[in-house]
């Protein structure tokens, strides 16, 4: 079931997400003090190409550091892909069969508004690893 959706969620909608992500964190590494953000727009990016089977859970060892830069992420590309993630998600939530797609879109807009301090760990994996 959740390679279908992920197929699904592929075409609809996943493509166009990954690939804002994509340009978000390629204008992101534009500097040197941008890559860490850039890098996590990667990974968020990858996580919203194929989100059915992952979740994400928050990191233990994430202190002020992981803040003060969510914080700068909220500014800089945080709040345009959250924005990015409630329309596609309405939209999808118009018909019967896109409501687990547009709940998935819901899904991502935490961790695209804060990713800093957050891993993204299949949801097949035992507890104690997360």
């Amino acid at each position: 079931m959740k390679t279908i959706l992920n197929v699904i969620w592929l075409v609809l909608c996943g493509f166009w997400m990954f690939l804002a992500y994509l340009i978000a964190g390629a204008l992101l590494c534009v500097t040197v003090i941008g890559i860490p953000f850039g890098l996590a727009s990667f990974r968020i990016g990858r996580y919203a190409l194929w989100p059915f089977g992952y979740t994400t859970v928050e990191r233990r060892d994430a202190g002020a550091p992981s803040c003060v830069g969510n914080v700068l992420w909220l500014v800089l590309a945080g709040w345009w892909l959250a924005i990015g993630h409630i329309v596609t998600g309405v939209l999808l939530c118009v018909t019967i069969i896109g409501i687990p797609l547009g709940m998935a879109n819901f899904k991502l807009i935490p961790v695209s508004l804060l990713p800093l301090g957050r891993d993204i760990v299949r949801t097949d994996q035992p507890f104690a690893a997360r």
